[in-house]
């Protein structure tokens, strides 16, 4: 049973098909990238995942449970197993670091307060946040802003987390240390699925990377048959491009 599957999903916005067709499946802890051409589907199809735009065809299932967009109780149940990080960092401005990370767990899931702050003490120490945890996000610089929302996510314990484009907000220099919190990710078990333009990155980290395009996907394999024998030919143009920079 894969962890995640992806049926003949399909997406729009008015008459405009965002997604088309998009099949996929993931199986438990696997890393797999989304890379293709900015507008090609990549962040629809994460939001699409997580329940904020509604699909138009196709199914999903977790864990072999067919997922209902439509109902609000399955979305609950789908935000207890997968959580995204977006690529602006969403964090509450009037809260500390830990405030922001315990917020979700002790109003939402209901957790007491102590155990709440214990987890979000982990996992700050996990994204090497462990001395911000009383600072404001205006006191943060994005690359610690972005950790922070990473600590949020995981405080939801999810079994699928969602990245998108988590680096293309920041600053060169400060793309590294977000980065290095994700890679320390990839060893814990947590099926991921990874927008990202880094593609050293991407080839590094990921299990397997799909390449989109107008809104499908055209290819999908192991890191080094997509960047060093890909089938497609505009899977060949795009990484030549993208590789060249």
């Amino acid at each position: 049973m894969h962890h995640l599957e992806i049926r003949g999903l399909s997406s729009a916005y008015g008459k405009t098909e965002v997604l088309k067709d998009v099949s996929l499946s993931i199986d438990k802890g696997e890393v797999v990238s989304l890379i293709g051409p900015s507008g090609s589907g990549k962040s629809t199809l994460l939001r699409v995942l997580i329940g904020l735009t509604p699909p138009t065809g196709g199914e999903v299932f977790v864990a072999g449970d067919r997922v209902d967009y439509r109902q609000r109780k399955q979305l609950r149940t789908l935000r207890d197993k997968m959580s995204i990080v977006f690529q602006q960092y969403n964090l509450f401005q009037n809260m500390t670091v830990m405030r922001n990370v315990t917020i979700a767990p002790v109003k939402i899931k209901r957790r007491p307060s102590k155990e709440a702050n214990e987890a979000a003490t982990r996992l700050l120490e996990k994204v090497g946040m462990s001395d911000k945890h009383d600072a404001y996000p205006n006191e943060l610089s994005g690359g610690q802003q972005q950790r922070v929302a990473i600590a949020r996510a995981l405080a939801a314990e999810p079994e699928i987390l969602l990245l998108d484009e988590v680096t293309s907000a920041l600053d060169p220099e400060r793309v590294n240390e977000v980065l290095d919190t994700i890679r320390s990710l990839t060893d814990e078990g947590i099926t991921m699925m990874i927008v990202s333009h880094e593609m050293a990155f991407v080839r590094e980290v990921s299990t397997r990377v799909a390449m989109m395009d107008d809104g499908q996907i055209i290819e999908y394999g192991t890191p080094e048959t997509i960047f060093d024998a890909p089938k497609e030919a505009r899977t060949r143009e795009f990484v030549s491009k993208i590789l060249r920079h």
